[in-house]
C-alpha cells in the first residue's frame, strides 16, 4: 500500500546546507558525517522549552524534509546553514509510516 506524503516537495523551496555529524574525533570536536545541500519547508517560529538539564532554549524555527535525509545516520545532530545563518539542531526526529518507511523527517533548530 503506498502511503501519503505529508511533506511535498513541491512546498519545499529554500535551499539549506545542512552538516550532520556524530560522535567526536581525536580532538574531542564532532566528527561531519554527511554535507547536504537539498531544499526544505522552513517556518521560522520561536518557543521556548526544556532542554535534558532543564534549561530554557528558545527554538528558532523548524525544517521539514520529505522523505529521510540521512538513512544512514541514526542521530540527526550538527548545524544547519540558510541565507547565511548558521542555527544548531536541537532535535531531529522522523516520522514513520505504519509499514516503517519513513514518510518526513523534522528538524527543530536553535
Amino acid at each position: 500500500m503506498k502511503w501519503p506524503q505529508l511533506v511535498k516537495p513541491w512546498a519545499c523551496c529554500t535551499p539549506v546546507i545542512l552538516r550532520l555529524t556524530s560522535g567526536t574525533g581525536e580532538d574531542g570536536a564532532p566528527v561531519e558525517r554527511a554535507m547536504i545541500e537539498t531544499l526544505c519547508s522552513f517556518s521560522e517560529k520561536q518557543k521556548q522549552v526544556l532542554d535534558a538539564e532543564r534549561r530554557m532554549v528558545t527554538l528558532e524555527g523548524t525544517l521539514l524534509f520529505p522523505g529521510d535525509i540521512a538513512p544512514d545516520l541514526a542521530e540527526l545532530t550538527g548545524t544547519v546553514e540558510i541565507g547565511g545563518r548558521r542555527w544548531n539542531i536541537f532535535r531531529g526526529s522522523r516520522a514513520r509510516n505504519p509499514d516503517g518507511t519513513v514518510n518526513f523527517t523534522q528538524l527543530e533548530v536553535m
